[in-house]
């Protein structure tokens, strides 16, 4: 479904689909503010955190872009990514910005927007800094990567990606965009982590790297 629903030629990159709504997401939020005309707080720190999360990743693709997501697929497959995945992730802002929820749902208060700035901050620079240590580190040497922000655990990208969208749930303050991204994280996450834990067993020194390191939270899991 990811590569080539409804068959027909690849033609489409699959990081141009993903580079489209994390860059359009900035106008998308700012959009909802000027037409609900809503300036709060907690709106302009959400349009300053996911925003900037969008305009990060696309720069993260041009400097050191992810191979994975360099494949070709169908323009079906590009649909049901981006309504079934990526676009599910604009619910979040237009809850917290739109009166759909009721004029007293104002999102976070201020202790919670200031965890949710905290764990932003955090899981951008886990992936940024994983993802660029696999680019750079593969470019030099193909092999098993166990060093650095792959030291302790094995999957810190994906690791960031969790807690950067869980700061905008956190946000929005609402039971919604943690049950998509439940969606996402087990539907599809989950799914990838599996197929790289398998891909990476193929490694001489897998078995030793995998006793000594956890899956995404040290000491925890």
């Amino acid at each position: 479904m990811s590569h080539d629903l409804f068959g027909g030629p690849r033609v489409l990159g699959f990081n141009w689909v993903i580079n489209f709504q994390k860059g359009m997401t900035l106008f998308w939020v700012l959009g909802l503010m000027l037409f609900y005309d809503n300036y709060s707080i907690q709106a302009w720190v959400y349009l300053a955190l996911h925003g900037s999360y969008g305009i990060i990743w696309v720069l993260k693709d041009v400097i050191f872009p992810d191979i994975k997501w360099q494949t070709k697929i169908t323009f079906g497959a590009g649909l049901i990514a981006f309504l079934m995945v990526l676009g599910p992730y604009w619910i979040a802002p237009y809850l917290l910005i739109s009166p759909v929820l009721g004029e007293t749902h104002v999102g976070a208060n201020w202790i919670w927007t200031g965890a949710a700035i905290f764990i932003y901050a955090i899981g951008l620079a886990l992936m940024l800094t994983a993802d660029a240590q696999k680019f750079y580190t593969l470019k030099l040497e193909k092999g098993l990567i166990t060093t650095g922000m792959f030291r302790y655990i094995r999957h810190p990208n994906y690791l960031g990606e969790m807690m950067i969208y869980g700061s905008f749930a956190l946000l929005t303050w609402h039971w919604i965009p943690w049950a998509i991204l439940a969606w996402v994280w087990l539907g599809y996450f989950s799914i990838n982590i599996i197929m790289k834990e398998r891909s990476m067993s193929r490694y001489e020194e897998w078995d030793q790297y995998k006793k000594r390191s956890w899956y995404l939270i040290p000491f925890i899991f």
